[in-house]
């Protein structure tokens, strides 16, 4: 066999192996399928609770009354802050200077941000003569199912090729 028929040998195969490969990757597109799916519910929800608190003598107000309100306000708003770190975490930077190998600076920062949604006030109350307390409850049943109505989480249940 000479070099010129041994090229076209491996040529030819080689186009026959690419054509018979595109035909087999033809065939598996004329095939359909069914996916049936199903929703998943978890087997158990943890309530969780948090406690906030301000102090009614550093609202700004004209009057007692209006300071105690935005102190019950101030309480909530501190509550859903707790309720947000359980939830998804705090973060921390921190940051530290040195100069001729003396500390001269230590910066420490913590933030939370997040979505709460589905949060329950269970009461608000004075402590002592200065403070408003807040509770709140945030139960993931009640999370679940504000879930579902907004988007339906699914897994594959069954599958069916034609």
């Amino acid at each position: 066999m000479t070099l010129m028929n041994m090229k076209m040998t491996s040529s030819l195969r080689m186009a026959s192996l690419t054509f018979v490969l595109l035909m087999l990757s033809a065939c598996s597109s004329i095939f359909d399928k069914q996916v049936e799916w199903e929703t998943v519910e978890p087997e158990h929800y943890p309530v969780l609770h948090a406690v906030g608190y301000a102090p009614i003598d550093a609202q700004h107000g004209s009057n007692e009354s209006s300071k105690a309100l935005m102190a019950i306000k101030a309480s909530k708003l501190d509550a859903y802050r707790e309720l947000t770190e359980q939830v998804y975490g705090q973060r921390v930077d921190g940051n530290q200077s040195l100069a001729s190998l003396v500390l001269t600076n230590t910066e420490l920062k913590a933030s939370v941000e997040g979505v709460i949604r589905g949060a329950r006030v269970i009461k608000t109350y004075p402590v002592g003569e200065d403070t408003y307390a807040t509770e709140l409850e945030l139960d993931f049943a009640r999370v679940y199912d504000i879930y579902l109505s907004t988007s339906k989480p699914k897994r594959i249940k069954q599958v069916r090729y034609y």
